[in-house]
């Protein structure tokens, strides 16, 4: 690629992307236009992505086949675990009518809907990716909001726009921390960018779901205090422990932090004109029952907190997993296996007690035996999600699959080349979108990273602009990604009982997508040439 840049743009090189992007396009095509179902878009994407790998890229058959066969693993452990672990979550809650009561609970801290959005798909969605990453900021508060009353549509649309800035220090930090191991660039350095670049996106996404959801700027003002103190503590918190600390728990500070700010700015100051969905008629939809107001406070309370006990757990397993240090030797409990033997291939390990799908599962085993579920009820449910996951678990395992194909080929990189050819001087720009696209085809910030970082280094090398920023753009980039990626959209579908929806789905997100992308490539873009 060196010298590349600066001069003409090869066609053989243009000719090449359009023919990688093939597989892509037809799936943006598929679900946005023709309403296809997500499962069958997804098997002829992952078909055609084998075909133009063995004929275009002259991939082996057979390493096309091991790509195809890692993907279904990858995508089957941990994504799909973690999807069937959050959904059996949220049906034993509601098995066992504990549903009722944490509706109960959001109203007491606010009926409005509005508040309740901030609280659970900004803040507590937040702390999920922060803490576990892998689909669960969608997947539990896609389908908590869901179970209360929200519109299933505006529950997954609502929850992958919010599924964003946290992504980038997700997962205890994992995509930074493998960004600086691709690409040799100092851990702190991507860190403090990264937050750095974040800042303005955190502050204001609490305004634009308040926005979305309202459909009216009118809507905002009352609750623009709750949005501003949610926003600010997140950003403050999470660049402070980001610079300061370091990458592995910068975002669950910041989401704690707004957690926290939110639900003491409501006490203080209560929203007084509640805001509901049309199709509700009356505040008594979300408020306490007659019922739950006439029982024993002790009691009452003592039933919110089993209620809430599969998500208190879950909350606990993660931070003592991740916080306590005799407790590491959890994750040696793993096996490693190498399907792809071709260029590039490398084992994986497949972890069995520290991922987020098991950790969710043994929460909800114990919440829903606390809760009065038995050992019949819970299996029965267990395998009744299995049953309503299975076009979820399709559509996953083929996207996977597609995503390892084009990347062990080639056809990743060669998109990615020929945007940093077209681009030139102005990349700073379009880094952003690399990663962006990085993220719809893996579905992950992590797999961005690792397949683009260091194109974005070497590219930023060559043009002369700080090595550090660019890659900070691709993962802060790769965030925005997240909410149209077909993983994602999958998990969100499957919450909120909008399987064979996808279409729908992505496009509503994708212009927010787009608005995100170019936002954030201004910024870096504005700055790239400045800091040294």
């Amino acid at each position: 690629m060196s010298g590349g840049i600066q001069g003409p743009f090869p066609n053989v090189l243009l000719l090449s992307a359009l023919i990688a992007f093939v597989p892509l396009l037809w799936l943006l095509i598929s679900l946005g236009l023709l309403k296809m179902k997500a499962y069958t878009a997804s098997l002829i994407s992952l078909i055609l992505a084998i075909t133009l790998s063995i004929i275009a890229w002259g991939m082996p058959v057979k390493y096309a086949f091991q790509s195809v066969v890692e993907g279904a693993v990858t995508g089957l452990w941990p994504i799909v675990w973690v999807i069937i672990a959050a959904i059996y979550t949220y049906n034993v809650t509601v098995e066992t009518g504990s549903m009722n009561i944490i509706k109960e609970t959001l109203a007491k801290i606010s009926p409005d809907r509005r508040i309740q959005a901030l609280i659970l798909a900004f803040s507590f969605g937040g702390f999920l990716e922060a803490a576990a990453g892998f689909g669960t900021a969608v997947a539990i508060p896609a389908s908590l909001l869901a179970g209360i009353g929200f519109d299933p549509l505006f529950a997954a649309i609502i929850c992958l726009i919010a599924n964003t800035v946290p992504v980038a220090f997700g997962g205890i930090g994992i995509p930074i921390i493998t960004l600086s191991q691709v690409t040799g660039i100092s851990e702190s350095l991507i860190t403090k960018y990264a937050a750095y670049q974040l800042i303005p996106f955190i502050i204001i996404l609490p305004i634009v779901l308040v926005i979305i959801m309202t459909k009216s700027f009118k809507n905002l003002k009352e609750v623009l205090g709750a949005c501003l103190v949610s926003g600010v503590s997140f950003a403050i918190f999470q660049t402070l422990v980001a610079v300061f600390v370091g990458p592995e728990v910068a975002a669950i500070a910041g989401s704690l932090a707004s957690l926290l700010s939110i639900i003491i700015y409501v006490k203080l100051r209560p929203v007084k004109n509640i805001w509901l969905f049309l199709h509700e008629k009356a505040n008594s939809e979300i408020a306490p029952t007659k019922e739950a107001k006439n029982v024993d406070n002790k009691i009452s309370e003592r039933k919110q907190l089993i209620a809430w006990t599969p998500y208190i757990i879950l909350f606990i397993l993660i931070m003592a997993i991740n916080l306590i240090p005799w407790l590491k030797f959890l994750g040696n409990i793993a096996t490693k296996v190498q399907i792809y033997f071709g260029p590039g291939g490398k084992q994986s390990s497949l972890q069995w007690i520290t991922t987020p799908g098991t950790i969710m599962f043994i929460s909800a085993i114990v919440g829903g035996i606390l809760q009065g579920d038995g050992v019949k009820e819970l299996i029965v449910t267990f395998f009744k999600t299995i049953k309503q996951l299975m076009p979820t678990i399709l559509v996953v395992t083929s996207i996977v699959a597609m995503a390892k194909v084009m990347g062990y080929s080639g056809m990743i990189s060669v998109i990615a080349i020929a945007l940093a050819h077209m681009t030139g001087k102005v990349y700073p720009f379009i880094s952003p979108l690399i990663g962006a696209l990085g993220t719809f085809i893996t579905g992950s910030d992590t797999s961005s990273n690792i397949l683009f970082g260091p194109l974005q280094k070497q590219t930023a090398l060559q043009i002369h602009v700080n090595s550090a920023w660019i890659a900070a753009a691709n993962t802060v980039g790769a965030s925005a990604g997240k909410m149209i990626s077909p993983q994602s959209i999958a998990v969100a579908a499957s919450a909120t009982g909008l399987v064979g929806k996808e279409g729908r789905i992505l496009n509503s997100t994708l212009i927010y997508c787009i608005g995100y992308a170019i936002l954030l490539g201004i910024v870096v873009f504005t700055f790239g040439y400045y800091i040294v």
